[in-house]
């Protein structure tokens, strides 16, 4: 749907630049989007990358398995049906953890690698299991605690507080994490 109206958006805008005999404020526009949508690009390029390696960093050291233990608890309370040994469990937790550092570029592949791995332990493999829609529910309202891709997209944009945002996004993820979770704990226990 998106790739028939955005292309619409685009046309009626210049039509209407042209129409109204704006056409050198679309040139200006033009170039002036695309160099800040390379500026924004090469800001966030590197948060990302800064995190992304302090996470391989984590993965080849102990930190992941003791944070794993630490959410342990959260785990089996959220994915029951999964067993105690399995790898899932670290995977989720790494998951959990790129989200919470507000790594949602890094979390995007682990997250896809958790989904196949639930897949795999689905008897129904044409429908998901309660384990992947938790899984989906808890990536959606993903509990932040430090937002860096907003952080670094106000800081390259120049607002005077980039990290002013910080205490806004705890309440709005916790209350959505928290909704979220429960609607879907109520769900699954009327689907059985």
């Amino acid at each position: 749907m998106l790739n028939f109206l955005w292309p619409i958006f685009i046309i009626v805008s210049f039509i209407y630049g042209f129409m109204s005999g704006n056409t050198d404020k679309i040139n200006n526009s033009i170039f002036e989007s695309t160099q800040d949508a390379v500026q924004l690009s090469i800001t966030l390029l590197g948060t990302i990358c800064l995190w992304n390696g302090i996470m391989e960093i984590a993965t080849k050291t102990s930190l992941v398995n003791k944070l794993t233990k630490i959410l342990y608890p959260l785990i089996r309370f959220l994915f029951p049906e999964i067993k105690k040994e399995s790898s899932v469990n670290k995977e989720i937790a790494m998951n959990m953890i790129t989200n919470i550092l507000g790594l949602g570029n890094a979390a995007t592949p682990i997250g896809l690698k958790v989904m196949k791995s639930l897949q795999k332990e689905n008897d129904k493999k044409d429908t998901i299991s309660n384990s992947m829609a938790m899984f989906i529910v808890i990536n959606t309202a993903s509990l932040q605690l430090i937002p860096t891709t907003v952080i670094a997209i106000r800081n390259s944009l120049g607002a005077k507080n980039p990290t002013g945002i910080i205490f806004p996004v705890w309440f709005a993820t916790i209350c959505a994490a928290i909704t979220a979770i429960f609607i879907t704990k109520i769900c699954i226990k009327r689907s059985k």
